[in-house]
């Protein structure tokens, strides 16, 4: 089984401190989904050695949303490996290095502010634009969610096949806690509840969070459920 707990062994996901990001291997090379945070890079080529994969191609950058834990290596990583990058539309201005936020999600504005110079962020343009819907033609097949609120464009991607959706951070889920994102990092918290309903109307197997403890995609599921229910 791989990391979802669903039999794939083309499956890898990076864990880091402050955010897991994942690596999809299929016949043309490796596709990252996000790039990860701090030491991104490096957890990346130990996660790679470790299952054996460091001389694989590199060939893409997929990325979930706008936020710097999430892009803060896809212009460099994309640049060394010649990668392309796909990346949601609507998160266009937190590509560029300018995103704009409003009520509490300020407080993540002055921090990405404060951050990008000293952590050496590189703005870039997506070599591909997504939309809500959008199929790539990597790994087992890729299908664009938009999954608003956590930032305008956030999205999710569904492998139809497996019944996998890797949500990034349409929630976080450790131990039995599942919750909504902190409010400071939410642009339009109006709408995550919409957007929960629509991922668990994917008829799912499971699901990968991007904020997650190390266990299998179901459980993940389990956890996003009962959150669901609470919700009401």
């Amino acid at each position: 089984m791989g990391d979802a707990g669903i039999a794939t062994a083309d499956l890898l996901t990076v864990r880091t401190p402050a955010v897991n990001f994942h690596v999809l291997r299929d016949s043309v090379g490796l596709h990252l989904l996000d790039a990860g945070f701090i030491g991104g890079e490096a957890f990346l080529m130990e996660a790679l050695r470790e299952r054996g994969w460091e001389r694989e191609k590199v060939a893409s950058v997929i990325v979930t949303h706008g936020h710097l834990d999430h892009i803060l290596n896809v212009g460099r990583i994309a640049r060394k490996h010649g990668a392309w990058i796909a990346a949601p539309r609507l998160d266009a201005d937190h590509y560029a290095g300018d995103p704009s936020y409003h009520g509490w999600s300020r407080v993540a504005g002055v921090m990405e502010m404060i951050g990008r110079p000293l952590l050496g962020f590189e703005p870039f343009i997506p070599d591909r634009w997504i939309d809500d819907g959008d199929v790539l033609d990597v790994w087992h097949g890729l299908r664009a969610v938009h999954l608003p609120g956590h930032t305008a464009g956030h999205t999710g991607y569904f492998c139809e096949e497996l019944s996998l959706l890797f949500a990034a951070d349409l929630f976080a889920s450790y131990g039995r806690f599942a919750h909504f994102p902190p409010r400071i990092f939410n642009s339009e918290p109006q709408l995550m509840r919409a957007s929960l309903e629509k991922a668990l109307s994917l008829g799912l197997r499971g699901v990968l969070p991007d904020h997650a403890d190390a266990v299998l995609a179901d459980e993940h599921l389990r956890r996003l459920e009962r959150m669901a229910a609470k919700l009401g």
